[in-house]
């Protein structure tokens, strides 16, 4: 409706997860980074985690086109399936028939199918979206697919994508195989203040026309802090204010203007209010959240070169390590002054602060193992260093 008036080629603001607009910010360079090194490496299982609406399909989707012909690709975004429907659609997906045919048949088809690829020197790949929907035994049949293997390779590579709320279930005891097996993990982000800004244009310069509307003093702000950094939400609020932009015929964004339209957009759909709600009532201090973290650290632990690591590596595993950190500060902040004008007394549980405890040494010994572990060639890098300096 508004594309001719702004000068543009197409609507900047579509929420269909297009990686012609995507823009790479910090977390989604990294996010993609991850994977393609994985893949590189045929890493056995990859995690791609993050909140609703950051970007981790489109970034799954920027990664596929990447791909090498020689890599044979299943995708499966249902994951509200039986473990018979799961394999079905897994089969169906590399091209196999699967009508009429029982699970134990699927699996013997399946195996073949890998053999044979890799007989014939191609990749075979599993992409979980929405994989945080699969109950725990689902995600132990998926870690037993993994186990199709020759003395030197996986037969299967498997990225599994989904909300935080994987790491939840991966963090249940039944699940420590498979999380030993996930070699890299890679958690999206929102983007930041500078980002969005960066974002908001960048997706108007690829639509036609970088100047299409201007952004008044404190509009970037605004749309910043509504969205919260999340690029869905920062798409829906700037189709919306590009509408009502055309409709009063103008290309100036005040910050009353967006105020105004953002107040429009919440009393509407209210995106945030499950999240206050629960913010508010649901406290954060259970095993579940500790189980959580320490999920967390196993990822991070296990992702951590056996021989060598490179400066790279090595500064990005302790900025993730940082991340975990962070929320445990924030799991002690609510034990010590508790939820709901409870006390300390009310809510202090000693065998939770010294699992707290356990966890806090656990990461310090990690973090100290990161700072002091060098490769051969670093060390070498070094020494050069302090010689001609």
């Amino acid at each position: 409706m508004y594309i001719s008036f702004f000068g543009l080629r197409c609507k900047p603001f579509e929420l269909v997860p297009d990686p012609g607009f995507l823009m790479l910010s910090k977390a989604h360079k990294r996010a993609l980074i991850h994977l393609n090194y994985g893949i590189a490496e045929h890493a056995g299982f990859i995690l791609v985690t993050g909140e609703v609406g950051t970007g981790k399909t489109t970034v799954i989707r920027k990664m596929m086109k990447g791909l090498g012909s020689d890599i044979k690709l299943a995708r499966i975004n249902n994951t509200r399936v039986t473990s018979e429907q799961l394999i079905s659609m897994i089969n169906e997906d590399f091209g196999l028939q699967v009508k009429g045919k029982s699970k134990t048949e699927m699996l013997s088809d399946l195996s073949d199918f890998l053999i044979g690829e890799y007989a014939r020197g191609g990749k075979s790949m599993l992409i979980i979206d929405e994989a945080q929907n699969l109950s725990a035994d689902l995600l132990e049949e998926i870690r037993l697919l993994s186990n199709l293997e020759t003395d030197k390779a996986k037969l299967l590579q498997i990225i599994l994508v989904g909300q935080p709320e994987l790491l939840k279930v991966l963090a249940r005891p039944e699940l420590r195989q498979l999380r030993q097996r996930i070699s890299i993990s890679c958690q999206l982000q929102p983007i930041t203040r500078e980002e969005t800004e960066a974002y908001i244009l960048h997706r108007l310069e690829i639509a036609g026309n970088r100047q299409a509307v201007r952004f008044q003093e404190g509009s970037i702000d605004a749309i910043h802090k509504f969205s919260r950094g999340i690029p869905r939400l920062i798409n829906i609020a700037c189709d919306f204010l590009m509408l009502s932009a055309y409709a009063e015929e103008t290309k100036e964004i005040s910050l009353h203007f967006v105020k105004e339209v953002i107040g429009e957009i919440e009393n509407s759909h209210g995106y945030w209010h499950d999240v206050s709600v629960q913010e508010h009532h649901e406290p954060l201090i259970d095993r579940d959240t500790l189980q959580s973290l320490l999920s967390r650290l196993e990822l991070l632990e296990a992702s951590r070169h056996k021989a060598e690591i490179s400066r790279a590596e090595r500064e990005d595993l302790l900025a993730r390590l940082a991340e975990v950190e962070k929320r445990l500060d924030s799991v002690l902040a609510l034990l010590s002054k508790g939820n709901d004008g409870e006390t300390e007394r009310d809510r202090h549980d000693p065998a939770l602060s010294r699992e707290i405890e356990v966890l806090r040494k656990r990461m310090a010994a990690f973090e100290k193992k990161l700072s002091i572990k060098e490769s051969p060639e670093l060390k070498r890098k070094n020494l050069w260093t302090r010689i001609f300096n």
